[in-house]
């Protein structure tokens, strides 16, 4: 059975990685996607692959007036939004001291305010609907705890989980059905390693470090993290609200073993 029958979804980032794999996800369960990103191109290229289902459309998530745009071509593509996914996301890894204005503004531009900008629009469409919506904010292992040199991801990150708390709290108090979850990945091997790798002597190397850090010895996939996202959005998690789910193979979970020999 499909969980997605006939439900409409907004998914930003939708040209790469995770966000692309969840459009692929949805559409695979019946949903009807409008895949949104700032490359025009990767977008399409994503809605001609998974079929007549999706859509895309081009979105700078930081800018209001471009998700005004995008929200119309929902009303007049879909009718309505059930699930929102606010994928879009970038990172940039510095000493804290060093860390120039312009990452930060970038950060906090694309991460926190895109999710509030998206949050709202999307609330103000799924509060009439007569049956339950869905947002997930895909936030991060950072947005949790600290990281020693990714202060203002992190920092952005956090933003995130707080603010979908927030949002469940203030949804459900409106009576609105609408429920708001975050989704939290370690490492993920998608384009956005891209930037790091090349500070390693290969790729390979740089994910074998990065897997050497997580108990279950490997990095997520885009598909590991898109499950999780599917399952928040879905009726089977009619009572998750304002949850952060891990996807992190147990690196949250407690200290590595350092205390015996």
């Amino acid at each position: 059975m499909q969980r997605f029958n006939r439900k409409r979804a907004l998914v930003t980032g939708g040209a790469s990685g995770i966000g692309r794999e969840t459009a692929r996800q949805l559409a695979a369960e019946g949903c009807r996607v409008v895949i949104a990103d700032v490359n025009e191109t990767g977008a399409r290229a994503v809605a001609e692959e998974v079929g007549p289902s999706c859509s895309a459309i081009v979105l700078d998530v930081s800018r209001e007036e471009a998700w005004q745009a995008a929200m119309d071509h929902v009303r007049e593509r879909l009718g309505g939004l059930d699930i929102l996914v606010n994928c879009a996301g970038i990172g940039v890894a510095d000493p804290f001291e060093d860390m120039a204005l312009d990452s930060w503004n970038a950060m906090l531009a694309v991460n926190l305010t895109g999710v509030v900008l998206g949050c709202q629009h999307a609330i103000r469409i799924m509060k009439d609907n007569i049956t339950p919506a869905a947002i997930v904010n895909i936030s991060s292992v950072g947005g949790l705890v600290g990281g020693e040199d990714i202060a203002g991801y992190c920092a952005t990150k956090g933003g995130v989980t707080l603010l979908t708390r927030s949002l469940a709290l203030y949804c459900a108090g409106k009576d609105y059905p609408i429920r708001c979850n975050s989704v939290h990945p370690t490492y993920v091997d998608t384009e956005m390693l891209d930037p790091v790798a090349a500070a390693f002597p290969s790729r390979e190397e740089m994910i074998a470090l990065m897997a050497a850090q997580v108990p279950l010895g490997r990095v997520a996939t885009p598909a590991d993290v898109a499950a999780a996202i599917l399952f928040l959005a879905s009726e089977e998690a009619a009572m998750v609200n304002g949850h952060q789910m891990l996807v992190d193979g147990g690196q949250l979970a407690g200290l590595p073993a350092q205390h015996t020999v």
